[in-house]
């Protein structure tokens, strides 16, 4: 009996981790598509209502200096009436990915030799220390009302 109870256990802890790891997918393929629809709506309203210049710039950093080695980069980048935005949706944001934000909008105007006239981050989900941090860094924050708090 103990032998089938141990046998039982460890099957039980097989389908458990396949069960947290494609939650842990659906999480991220989710976070993705919502990043995109977002991204995709925005750029509707802007475009055509507005007249604003909305661009999807993606490079190649071969001298390493946002992520540490050479590294493509990604950002939005929004142009209205000569102003220069530069725009991070993200399903979720953790402290590093708000250092690399800076840096790669650091890196963005160094190669168009022009500082961003705002620096946007949008997320639903960013600690308030996180926050503190961004908004440090020069960073406008737009996420939830509700406060984002540690887990234990």
């Amino acid at each position: 009996n103990q032998q089938q109870l141990r046998e039982m256990l460890a099957e039980i802890r097989r389908v458990d981790r396949r069960i947290d790891h494609t939650i842990g997918a659906l999480g991220a393929r989710w976070g993705q598509m919502s990043e995109a629809a977002f991204r995709n709506g925005l750029r509707g309203i802007l475009e055509e209502s507005f007249g604003v210049k909305v661009e999807r710039v993606e490079y190649r950093d071969e001298s390493g200096e946002v992520f540490g080695r050479p590294d493509t980069v990604e950002l939005d980048v929004l142009i209205f009436n000569g102003q220069l935005l530069v725009c991070e949706i993200k399903a979720s944001v953790s402290r590093d990915e708000v250092y690399a934000f800076e840096r790669k909008v650091r890196s963005y105007e160094k190669r168009v030799g022009r500082k961003a006239d705002r620096v946007l981050l949008i997320s639903p989900m960013i600690l308030e220390r996180d926050q503190e941090l961004a908004r440090a860094l020069g960073i406008e924050v737009y996420t939830d009302v509700q406060k984002v708090k540690p887990s234990a």
